[in-house]
């Protein structure tokens, strides 16, 4: 029966694998850019902060900046439950700093909430509502973009979530060579196949029908990901624009980086609880590969679980008890099998790195590191899954002072 279990396991995560490696390759091609509009839509510009005042004041400027009519959108910064000078910055910019104070409800998807409800009380009302996090920098043709794709009909809209600090350490290294990698073989690739994309924290927007039709409602660790369930759920695909670029900052260390990932998996695990099986059912019923597709990446933290475990157990047989003992598929395939299997996987990191034509130097040379970056993510989530009824909010701070122009010359 042990055997039985172990081998079909080994089945379905050798078939999950091959499946996303299958998507990936329609990330390849970049279809010719989509039909532009006059700027027309109106925007509500959020920027979710929590004693952010070091890099507060930098996307205030970037924001008055972009090439967009300044009558048709508006930035307001939800200052949450700050002790420091963030609301004071904010205004100083000529800016709206909007205070929450909430010990007990804390956190970004609460934030949001709030927000929106204070949004829809004013007597100015915005075609659609853009999030950013306050360590962002944002690209001058954001809201040229989002015009377009609403104008276009979507509802719903994730923007190409960039790196602001790659060459700072090898974890932000790391974080780099990840984002690339999803933008290119995860997004786009969905993108292209028309597709559901999954939303990524910032970088966000979101018809404002749409918020009032059915809430936010997204309160959990990873607000994002529990969005995207709900609104698929419902029908409305989230589409992604490569060319609407946002700059995220990443964490410095590994020690908060483990933090940052650990908040994420505990997120992940209670959003996949709460949304796999309906919506796995619901692609079924309905024969939809795009649900079932969503249902598949809100699984991925289980996948991960299981192939730590998995892998653990297998050591333990075989260094231990001087096995093997235990049923394992891979042994019935000649060595070279698994060697082609982990090329491959390398390659589409380096294959995305190539594509999107990253020509940072020192990030190439912390790709040495890469590995201990991808197999950090098995304890965390090991630990996550014991966790992950702790609700308890992190912050990540964050401290580098950058302006879009040195960003945008280091790309080259």
């Amino acid at each position: 029966m042990l055997d039985a279990i172990f081998v079909t396991m080994q089945v379905i995560l050798a078939l999950l694998a091959v499946y996303q490696f299958t998507f990936s390759l329609f990330g390849l091609i970049k279809k010719k850019k989509k039909k532009h509009y006059p700027a027309t839509k109106s925007f509500a510009v959020l920027v979710a902060a929590h004693n952010e005042e070091q890099v507060i004041g930098a996307l205030m400027e970037n924001l008055k900046q972009l090439d967009y009519p300044e009558d048709l959108y508006d930035v307001f910064v939800i200052c949450d439950n700050c002790t420091d000078g963030t609301a004071q910055i904010v205004r100083q910019h000529g800016l709206n700093a909007c205070v929450r104070t909430n010990a007990d409800l804390r956190g970004k998807g609460y934030a949001i909430e709030w927000m929106l409800k204070y949004l829809w009380k004013l007597p100015r009302q915005y075609d659609a509502v853009v999030m950013f996090d306050a360590d962002n920098l944002v690209d001058r043709n954001f809201l040229l973009e989002m015009n377009d794709d609403l104008c276009n009909g979507s509802r719903v809209i994730q923007g190409y979530i960039d790196t602001k600090n790659p060459e700072d350490s090898w974890i932000t290294a790391a974080y780099g060579v990840s984002y690339w990698y999803i933008n290119r073989l995860w997004q786009l690739s969905r993108h292209n196949l028309n597709m559901a994309n999954f939303l990524g924290g910032t970088g966000m927007c979101f018809e404002t029908n749409l918020l009032k039709e059915i809430g936010w409602g997204a309160t959990s660790l990873v607000e994002d990901l529990e969005f995207t369930m709900r609104s698929v759920q419902r029908n409305v695909y989230p589409v992604f624009n490569y060319d609407a670029k946002v700059f995220d900052e990443k964490p410095l260390t590994f020690k908060a980086s483990a933090r940052q990932r650990l908040r994420w998996m505990q997120g992940h695990f209670t959003v996949a609880r709460r949304y796999f099986f309906p919506l796995l059912w619901q692609s079924i019923k309905e024969r939809s590969l795009v649900k079932f597709d969503l249902a598949v990446y809100g699984a991925n933290v289980y996948v991960v679980l299981l192939t730590f475990l998995m892998t653990a157990v297998l050591w333990v047989d075989t260094v231990i008890f001087s096995g093997p003992h235990i049923a394992n598929i891979y042994g019935y395939f000649p060595l070279w099998v698994g060697f082609v299997a982990i090329g491959l996987n390398v390659l589409t990191f380096l294959l995305s790195m190539a594509l999107e034509k990253v020509t940072f130097a020192k990030v190439y040379l912390y790709l040495i590191l890469f590995p201990i970056y991808l197999l950090s993510w098995y304890p965390i989530t090991f630990y996550a899954f014991f966790t992950q009824n702790n609700k308890q909010w992190s912050h990540t701070q964050h401290t580098r002072v950058v302006r879009l122009d040195e960003v945008q010359s280091k790309q080259g």
